[in-house]
C-alpha cells in the first residue's frame, strides 16, 4: 500500500514546493497553504487534533499500526538511513520519536515488505513479504503508458513473526499476490488481498491461517481492508470498471501484475461478504479507511477536491455514507490514519514539516470528538 507515496511524489513534482516556516507567532505553511500556530504542528481547522507530534524525519513512512494494548506500533519504512533499500517493518514504543535514533526492524531486512499488523498476544506481528522469491527489493514502477499504476507483486506471502524478527510461520503459500492482511479487533479474524481467484479479492481466514474464505466477488480491486471495533463489519477500498475499456485496461495491466490505483471509491460489508454496499462516490482517490472507535464512522484519505491531484486529506463519513466532514487542512498529503484501540490517539502519515521534500512522516494526534 505504501506504493502509493512513490506515486504522491511523482505528482509533487508538477506542484510548487516551498519550505514550511513556523517560527511566527501565525504564519501561513508555505507547503500546505494552511495557518499553522506557532510551536505546534497543528493547521487551523483542524480541531480533532488537541495535540499533535512528529514521529519519524526522513524517508517514507507508512501504515503504523497499534499494539492490542496500545504500547507499540509496527510501521513500513523504506528511509536510507536506516540501511535499507525499500520498506522494511520497525518496532516502536507509543511514546518514542526516531530523531536521532534507528528503531529495530523485525523483517528480515531481505525483498520489500508491506502491511504489518499486530496479533492479540501483543507479542507477533503479521506482514507480507516478497523474500521467498529473492533477497533483492523487485523494481517498483510507476508509470505505464502515461498512467500512474502499482505493482501487485506476485511473490508477496504472507508470514508471522515475531518482535525479534523471527518467522515463525508462514500464513499463506498459494501462486499469486497474498498481502494487506489486518487483523480483527476482536482477535478471532484476519482479512487480506489476494489474487489466487484471477482478480483482486478479499479473504478472511483464521490466525493460524486456516479456515480461508473469499468474500468479495465483483470485477476490480478489492484492498486495504479493516474491521470495526466489535469485528462484525469490513470498510474497503475498491477500483470498480465499468465501461468496456475500463475493464479491458483493468484486465491488460493485472495479466502484468500491476493495477492503476487513481480511481476508488470506499465499500462497506459485513465479516462474511454479506450486504455489502458503496459507501463514498466522491471520485478520485479515496482509500485508507480506519473505523472510528464508535464503530460509526469511517475516517479516511482523499484527494476529491483536488483537480490535479492533490491535496490529500483525512475526513470523516457515517457508515450511511452522509455527514462528510474533512478532518485535515493540509496542501499536500495525508493519509493512513488508525485509531489506537483506547480511542484517544491518531496516527497517521503526512508531508508536513518535511522541508519541502518528499519525506513522509508519522505523526500522534491526542485525539478530541
Amino acid at each position: 500500500m505504501s506504493m502509493y507515496l512513490r506515486i504522491f511524489y511523482s505528482l509533487l513534482l508538477f506542484s510548487l514546493i516551498v519550505s514550511c516556516k513556523n517560527d511566527k507567532k501565525e504564519v501561513t505553511d508555505a507547503k500546505s497553504g494552511a495557518t499553522k500556530w506557532v510551536d505546534t504542528l497543528i493547521y487551523s481547522d483542524e480541531t480533532h487534533f488537541k495535540s499533535l507530534k512528529q514521529i519519524t524525519f526522513g524517508g517514507d513512512n507508512a501504515e503504523a499500526y497499534w499494539s492490542f494494548d496500545d504500547k507499540q506500533l509496527v510501521f513500513q519504512s523504506n528511509y536510507k538511513g536506516w540501511n535499507v533499500n525499500c520498506d522494511q517493518m520497525f518496532l516502536m514504543d507509543a511514546d518514542e520519536t526516531f530523531k536521532d535514533k534507528i528503531p529495530p526492524m523485525v523483517s528480515t531486512g531481505r525483498g520489500r515488505t508491506t502491511c504489518a499488523y499486530f496479533l492479540p498476544d501483543n507479542k507477533h506481528i503479521v506482514y507480507a513479504s516478497t523474500h521467498l522469491d529473492n533477497a533483492d527489493c523487485p523494481e517498483a514502477p510507476l508509470r505505464k503508458n502515461g498512467k500512474y499504476i502499482w505493482p501487485i507483486y506476485d511473490s508477496y506471502d504472507i508470514f508471522v513473526a515475531d518482535l525479534k524478527g523471527n518467522i515463525i510461520k508462514q500464513l499463506t503459500n498459494e501462486p499469486g499476490y497474498d498481502a494487506e492482511a489486518t487483523v480483527s479487533p476482536q482477535g478471532d479474524k484476519i482479512v487480506f488481498t489476494s489474487d489466487r481467484s484471477g482478480d483482486i479479492e478479499l479473504y478472511t481466514m483464521n490466525l493460524d491461517g486456516s479456515d480461508v474464505k473469499q468474500i468479495t466477488f465483483e470485477l476490480g480491486y478489492d484492498g486495504g481492508a479493516f474491521f470495526s471495533p466489535d469485528g462484525t463489519k469490513i470498510v474497503f477500498r475498491s477500483s470498480r470498471p465499468k465501461t468496456e475499456e475500463e475493464i479491458k485496461e483493468y484486465k491488460d495491466l493485472l495479466a502484468e501484475g500491476l493495477v492503476q490505483p487513481t480511481e476508488m471509491e470506499l465499500y462497506i460489508c459485513n465479516a462474511d461478504g454479506s450486504d455489502l454496499r458503496q459507501l463514498t462516490n466522491l471520485g478520485n482517490a479515496n482509500w485508507s479507511p480506519f473505523f472510528h472507535p464508535s464503530g460509526e464512522k469511517i475516517l479516511f484519505s482523499s484527494n476529491f477536491e483536488s483537480e490535479r491531484g492533490f491535496p490529500f486529506n483525512l475526513y470523516m463519513i457515517d457508515l450511511d455514507g452522509k455527514n462528510l466532514k474533512r478532518i485535515t487542512h493540509s496542501d499536500t498529503f495525508d493519509a493512513f490514519p488508525v485509531f489506537s484501540n483506547d480511542g484517544k490517539k491518531l496516527i497517521f502519515s503526512s508531508n508536513r514539516n518535511n522541508g519541502g521534500g518528499h519525506d513522509t512522516n508519522l505523526f500522534i494526534a491526542e485525539w478530541q470528538d
